[in-house]
């Protein structure tokens, strides 16, 4: 038997997952740290990640599913990398991390964006990049460009996340046009590098590393590297992709109307539409998908809310200490739909896009001391998510795109039954939960790279569905409080 292996680098851990190619199968999986990485934060509104925390938890996690599964390392085919979105990693001639990198969640290069969109015309942008430069990983660079020029001048390379545990693996310095495009460097008109912005920004194109296809065998793990992981040299590395266009991939989304949702650190809706479109507000965003191309055109149209499962992992620190996750939905459903009145924001994560990049921080309205109690709060941060969800998704309606089903992996807030039966309710669609994650996806992606498996229908073939929501007699309460909600949105 084969296999390939998947690599999920996440803003909360890394994961590794093994995947036995025979019967799509999970042959050993593993995350690290146990708790949370740490999130950088010196002033509010940044957040900066070590890059070599995660390729140490990376080889931590490795070396796990390696001894658990005992799979001999010859038998392994491919490799696949998923990673956090929109960071910026900046490497010297040697290979060296110049500064820590800045994440999805960072949000100082707001202001930078919004000028170039100005300065360069809203039409122009919009209907070349797709999006307004905003906080996305070129506006990062000029940032760091305008206030660390001692380090700017010495970046050889810039990446993305996955891109650089890439290039730990093979030393190869590399990217992808689906990657580019998430960090507003590409233009859809032209289909190559976004230079007039970069020129803007006064950033040379040399900074950009060698472009390579997202199924392809891009690189091969180096006899260095293999020998410390316990790989074999010249296993290819053929497949990398952000982690919610990766997500989408994992649950079989590929082809226009599609839609996928995920719900850990932060949440999100990515549907697949065939047409080069943008929100005139680019409060939702649109990509190039994974198997996007010059021939047939595949976006990813992505809604973000930063603050989902954060919020959740907030309440258990400070709201239900002690409680574990199903503790406290289980504790959450006591009250009733609604939580008697209390409604919650969960904005409180940094810059939210679907807010037009406003930072308005995460508000709890109408607590009321003589009614409302833990389990209120449990419900209306909860319900509050989905409302978050709701809002973005109604933008993206706008677009074309229509969430009458939505598939999601069964974890992080999809564990929940409150979340998942108010997010049918509230969406009117039907939920599909299925037992798949990023790191199995990036493994599924590698063998589709790699030529092991002949075509996404082949490499899906046994993905089951393991349970599926529809809406239920609350709809009409929820749908009540979720425009009371929505009529009390300020920002």
């Amino acid at each position: 038997m084969n296999y390939t292996l998947g690599i999920d680098i996440g803003s909360s851990s890394v994961k590794v997952s093994l995947l036995n190619l025979s019967d799509g199968s999970s042959a050993a999986s593993a995350f690290y740290p146990a708790e949370e990485m740490a999130i950088r934060a010196l002033k509010s509104g940044w957040a900066e990640q070590d890059p070599e925390a995660w390729w140490e938890n990376a080889k931590l996690a490795l070396a796990d599913v390696l001894k658990k599964s005992g799979v001999s390392k010859d038998k392994i085919k491919g490799i696949g990398i998923s990673y956090q979105m929109h960071g910026l990693v900046t490497l010297d001639k040697l290979g060296n991390v110049v500064r820590p990198s800045i994440i999805w969640a960072d949000s100082r290069a707001v202001a930078i964006g919004d000028k170039a969109f100005k300065d360069l015309g809203a039409e122009y942008c919009l209907n070349n990049f797709l999006n307004s430069p905003g906080n996305f990983t070129a506006s990062k660079l000029k940032w760091v460009k305008e206030n660390e020029p001692e380090k700017f001048e010495k970046i050889y390379k810039v990446m993305l996340p996955g891109d650089y545990i890439a290039y730990r693996l093979s030393g190869e310095m590399q990217t992808t046009v689906s990657g580019l495009t998430e960090g507003i460097m590409w233009n859809f008109t032209r289909g190559e590098l976004a230079t007039e912005l970069l020129d803007y920004y006064g950033i040379s194109k040399d900074l950009i590393p060698a472009i390579v296809d997202t199924f392809s065998e891009q690189a091969v793990v180096s006899s260095k590297v293999a020998t410390e992981l316990g790989l074999e040299a010249g296993t290819p590395i053929s497949y990398r992709a952000g982690d919610q266009p990766n997500n989408a991939f994992s649950l079989n989304v590929l082809e226009p109307g599609e839609v996928a949702a995920t719900g850990g650190t932060s949440g999100v809706v990515y549907g697949v539409s065939e047409t080069i479109s943008h929100d005139p507000q680019s409060c939702v965003n649109s990509f190039a998908h994974v198997n996007h191309s010059a021939t047939q055109k595949r976006l990813g149209v992505l809604l973000c809310i930063n603050g989902t499962g954060i919020l959740n992992s907030w309440l258990r620190r400070n709201v239900a200490a002690g409680m574990s996750y199903p503790e406290m939905n289980d504790a959450a459903v006591k009250a009733p739909v609604g939580a008697e009145g209390l409604l919650v924001y969960p904005f409180g994560n940094g810059a939210e896009r679907v807010l037009a990049n406003a930072e308005p921080g995460a508000e709890f309205k109408g607590i009321n001391f003589n009614i409302h109690n833990q389990a209120h709060l449990l419900r209306a941060a909860q319900e509050g998510t989905a409302f978050s969800f709701k809002y973005g998704v109604d933008i993206m309606s706008e677009m074309g795109i229509k969430a009458k089903v939505v598939r999601a992996g069964k974890a992080n807030m999809f564990l929940s039954p409150l979340f998942r039966q108010t997010m049918s309710n509230v969406l009117d669609a039907k939920i599909e939960l299925y037992d798949t994650d990023g790191s199995l996806g990036a493994a599924r992606g590698a063998a589709i790279g790699a030529g092991l498996y002949s075509s996404p229908s082949e490499a899906f073939e046994h993905l089951k569905c393991l349970e599926i929501v529809v809406p239920d007699k609350d709809q009409s309460a929820v749908l009540g409080v979720y425009e009371d909600w929505k009529n009390k949105l300020i920002f």
